[in-house]
């Protein structure tokens, strides 16, 4: 402490501190002692007696003592309040949030609690009439306040240097990087390229930002040199031609036609975004790099703070104000789910709210709380990618401090240190670079060298995949909202996907913009312009103002603005500022009839440009995220095999995800197979030509040593001829019982040709013996199976049966590989259901569905009042839910759920912030479902979206109907005409599992489903 007291002021604290708790103790003494070592320390002049008066047991005995410290050694005094909160009425509410942080109720007697509500920020005239007595204090306070001297400025860019060789300087060198990408970037440089790089350079120098893009092309070269995946960009940076050629980005700007003062506008004076995607599993390596070059001291991660959102304050007040739950969380789901939603704005636009909390008064203390703390922070963490750079200390900028993981973080959040001018980048970790690496690398072990950054873009198997919904762990694809959206859409172009990623948002999707895309897209409404300019702009988007970078294109064109002032226009409407809407308006009609257009068309153009730019999306960000996803499905298309193995391998901790993408290789005729010591590496591989072999590192209980060890081992010393070789030649220790006993329930011994329940029976023998085996070797002498030693075999006992095995795996796997148990009633689930686990996740809350599949878990408790309820875990076979049934339903039917079986439950989609659940409104087994079937018939149904201006889908479904007759009718579903046709009796189809994948080939995923039909079934028949 004694090294570091220049320039600070000390006070001695609140009641809690050093010398109140020794002076309330009675120990006078000890507090003048120390007392005198601070004052030693500081000097008398910088360090002060601190008086408080919050009403505490004690504290007037401690102030009295306080006062004749001071006078005995010569101290000051100051009066302060410790704050809590800013008003004496808030004294409530921090008492609930205290509870909250401390998950503790307001009744709860042992509870931490602020004895008084004296803890708020007191005004001057308070704290002269509290101090009174001590005007000496008062006047301390002031004194200390004025010597105080902390200055921030803010607006001023603090860019750290790079160092540039020699004989350059930072302009220079830039320029020169550039002019060396541009040859590499394009074959034949033209006038075009000159043109764009001369401006942006111009722009850049002239607003100090070499540098800054020297530091960035750094540690992205740094990244691709040691061939750690980067992404082809993130953001407005795209649209930078610099950012190209130095390899920052990897999309050209031009030929996309993506705009740079998106990205760098002089009109505006904050420093632009440099937001940067690499490898999820090295992004590290790059953060070390930045740190090793620019000093630790200059480089710290962001603190980001966690707060109390609407529906989250709502649920956390009640809990501690111990409502019950099912009130409260009636109440909080009623909260419109929306970004930056409030109480205050929710109450205003869902009366529905209001309605509830009238007619249950016991809410609204709730509500009036909850109101005081939304919006408060709940914990400080740190930043998942935000690094900050600084040119000298960072100390000297900004507060602070050492986070218990270990890395240094500011103590100010993102937004403050932009204001002060300091360099920050997000380092973001993209989980499907490492996919794509991964499988990149799948491929160069089979022979097959692939460079994806290649790849022809107009390859029309990834189209035809895409067309039909093919989508299962594709980058940005997968829900199975845009699923649908690329089934109508239909993509023949890279610049189709491009636009689906843009469209698909809430703002398109509630405003009809999509059908309307769409429907220009496949002819079905004609393409208009209202101005003879707006087409060279909208062309690529039928017409639809689908960018933001189209907006300001428009605005620029028609109205004579530049692109950095049309940039200004764009964000004050998509903003919808009142203030600045009417002098945009005025300037864009003035410059449109200085350019010759009828006012009336301006008129009409500018209530098109207010009407998207809301809605518009910047294609700088989606041009480069679309052509991940297009890479994604390049190798789905071309090899699925690899694909899918890297994909298993980068979610292989997350249970839902892993079981998806197996039955997605279920459903594409993939073999999974179980681990094995012989053939798994420690991720998921390719095996054969038709399999995806399990990785060791995914089984259970068997950690990262132990697979190297075994891995190391096969690969030095051959296959494993045995369990008693295994264990020979594999270190016990590193595995132990428990991991060898899971690698024989996963199957992983399998290919010994061994019972599992064999293999289990000596386990401990085996591990002993391959000790004793060791301890031989040690000593010098031969190993067990040397020397004439032979294997001492199994003993001959049967194997387990089928379900146990399946059960086992299950457990060790977390998942069913060598069959499942709903595989047989498949068929039946299908028709049963409406959704599936998998699926359940995407849906709305409060919206119907059913699901079919095996209670996996039962768990039973009391309600308040005494009656029983139950939670039960339902899988089916993409994973598991769970299930809320209360007490009444659970009533009718406990005694079948006592029971195992396959059942279909009916019920409402329960969001609750991450999680998904199912109440239950209707339970019954599957077959009482399958005895239903004498009120209906069982129909295939396909679904085809945007179909009529694709008339070959149809007669491709006919022709293969034809080859699999059978008594099953088929219903064509239109949704975009509305109407459901049934197909001709000679089309009529047997309804097998081969007919409804040869189905779904034909008309996409998903599109086809078998059901259970009453007679009433309206239809309308057809050819």
């Amino acid at each position: 402490m004694a090294a570091h007291t220049g320039g600070i002021v000390a006070l001695s604290g609140c009641v809690a501190g050093e010398l109140p708790r020794l002076l309330r103790s009675g120990d006078g003494e000890r507090a003048r002692q120390v007392a005198a070592f601070y004052r030693d320390l500081y000097g008398p002049e910088r360090f002060y007696l601190e008086l408080q008066d919050q009403g505490l047991e004690g504290q007037a005995r401690i102030n009295a003592g306080l006062v004749e410290l001071g006078r005995e050694l010569g101290l000051g005094l100051v009066a302060t309040n410790d704050s809590h909160y800013l008003r004496r009425e808030d004294a409530r509410a921090h008492d609930i949030l205290l509870c909250i942080q401390t998950l503790k109720a307001v009744n709860d007697p042992d509870r931490l609690r602020f004895p008084t509500p004296e803890f708020y920020l007191k005004t001057p005239e308070e704290m002269a009439s509290l101090f009174a007595e001590a005007p000496a204090a008062l006047r301390g306070t002031r004194e200390v306040a004025e010597r105080v001297s902390l200055e921030f400025e803010f607006g001023k860019p603090r860019l750290p240097q790079y160092r540039v060789p020699g004989e350059y300087d930072a302009d220079s060198y830039l320029e020169k990087l550039c002019r060396e990408g541009l040859a590499r970037r394009y074959a034949g440089t033209g006038e075009a390229q000159q043109a764009r790089l001369a401006r942006e350079l111009e722009l850049i120098k002239r607003m100090g930002y070499s540098g800054y893009f020297l530091i960035v092309w750094d540690f992205v070269r740094f990244a691709r040199e040691r061939r750690i995946p980067v992404g082809p960009g993130r953001g407005s940076v795209a649209g930078s031609l610099v950012a190209y050629l130095l390899g920052i980005t990897d999309i050209d700007p031009l030929r996309y036609n993506l705009l740079f003062d998106r990205f760098l506008n002089p009109e505006r004076v904050d420093l632009p975004d440099f937001d940067i995607d690499f490898c999820f599993e090295r992004r590290g390596e790059v953060i070390d790099y930045v740190v090793r070059q620019y000093g630790e001291d200059h480089v710290a991660q962001i603190i980001t703070f966690g707060t109390l959102a609407a529906r989250a304050a709502l649920r956390d007040v009640g809990r501690a104000l111990s409502l019950p739950y099912a009130d409260v969380d009636r109440l909080a789901k009623a909260v419109p789910w929306a970004p930056g939603m409030t109480l205050n704005r929710a109450f205003e636009t869902t009366p529905e709210l209001g309605e509830m909390v009238a007619a249950n008064p016991s809410l609204r203390p709730a509500v009036e709380i909850a109101q005081l703390l939304e919006g408060t922070p709940r914990h400080a963490s740190v930043h998942a990618a935000g690094i900050v750079i600084a040119r000298e200390r960072l100390a000297e900028f900004v507060p602070l401090y050492r986070t218990a993981e270990g890395p240094v973080v500011t103590q100010f959040p993102m937004g403050t240190l932009q204001e002060l001018g300091l360099l920050k980048t997000d380092f973001l970790g993209l989980r499907t670079l490492t996919v794509i690496d991964r499988a990149v690398a799948i491929l160069a072990r089979q022979g097959h060298a692939l460079d994806i950054e290649t790849v022809s873009l107009d390859d029309p198997e990834v189209y035809r995949l895409l067309a039909d919904g093919e989508t299962a762990g594709l980058f940005q694809l997968e829900s199975s909202g845009m699923t649908d959206l690329l089934r109508r859409l239909r993509p023949r172009q890279f610049e189709d996907l491009v636009a689906a990623l843009a469209l698909f948002r809430p703002g398109p999707l509630g405003s009809g913009m999509i059908d309307d895309f769409i429907d220009r897209r496949h002819g079905r409404r004609s393409i208009e312009y209202l101005h003879s300019s707006l087409e060279p702009i909208l062309a690529e988007t039928y017409g639809v103002m689908v960018y933001q970078e189209q907006v300001m294109q428009v605005v620029s064109v028609m109205a004579g603005f530049s692109l950095a002032q049309a940039d200004l226009l764009r964000r004050a409407v998509a903003k919808k500022n009142t203030q600045e809407m009417p002098h945009h308006r005025e300037a864009f009609l003035r410059g449109a009839a200085a350019r010759g257009a009828e006012p009336a068309v301006a008129e009409r153009v500018f209530e098109l440009i207010a009407h998207f730019a809301g809605y518009g999306f910047n294609k700088s960000h989606t041009a480069p995220y679309a052509l991940i996803a297009y890479r994604t499905a390049y190798l789905k298309a071309h090899h699925p095999l690899a694909f899918l193995a890297a994909l298993c391998t980068s979610v292989a901790g997350t249970t839902d995800k892993v079981a998806a993408y197996l039955d997605e290789c279920r459903r594409m005729g993939i073999r999974v197979l179980l681990p094995c010591v012989n053939e798994s590496e420690a991720e998921f591989t390719v095996a054969g030509e038709s399999g995806i072999r399990f990785g060791l590192a995914a089984v259970k209980n068997v950690g990262s040593a132990a697979v190297d060890a075994i891995l190391r081992e096969r690969h030095a010393g051959g296959r494993f001829s045995s369990l008693w070789d295994f264990c020979d030649r594999v270190d016990g220790r590193l595995l132990g019982k428990r991991g060898l006993e899971s690698l024989i329930k996963g199957g992983a011994f399998d290919s010994l040709k061994a019972r599992r329940s064999q293999l289990m029976a000596v386990v401990e023998t085996a591990l002993e013996a391959g000790q004793q085996a060791r301890r031989r070797r040690d000593d010098g002498q031969l190993a067990l199976f040397q020397g004439g030693e032979r294997d001492p075999g199994l003993p001959p006992v049967p194997e387990y049966p089928r379900e146990v095995l399946l059960a086992q795996e299950k457990e060790m796997l977390g998942f069913y590989l060598s069959g499942h148990p709903l595989a047989e009633h498949e068929r039946e689930l299908r028709a049963a259901i409406t959704a599936t686990a998998a699926q359940l996740k995407e849906l709305p809350d409060d919206h119907r569905a059913t699901l079919g599949g095996m209670v996996a878990v039962r768990k039973q408790i009391l309600t308040r009042a005494g009656e029983p309820m139950l939670f039960l875990t339902l899988e089916d076979l993409t994973g598991q839910v769970e299930v809320i049934v209360f007490p009444r339903l659970y009533a009718r039917h406990a005694s079948a759920l006592r029971d195992d079986g396959i059942f279909i439950v009916q019920g409402k989609v329960s969001v609750n912030e991450d999680e998904v659940k199912l109440v239950a409104e209707d339970i019954r087994r599957l077959d009482q479902n399958g005895g239903d079937r004498s009120s209906g018939t069982t129909a295939v149904v396909v679904e085809l979206q945007g179909a009529e201006g694709h008339p070959d889908l149809l007669e491709r479904m006919k022709a293969t109907c034809l080859l699999s007759p059978g008594p099953c009718p088929v219903y064509v579903r239109l949704p975009g005409a509305g109407k459901t046709i049934r197909a001709d009796r000679r089309y009529w189809v047997d309804g097998s599992r081969e007919l409804l994948a040869a189905l779904e080939q034909v008309v996409g995923r998903g599109a086809v489903v078998t059901r259970l039909l009453p007679a009433t079934w309206n239809h309308k028949e057809g050819a």
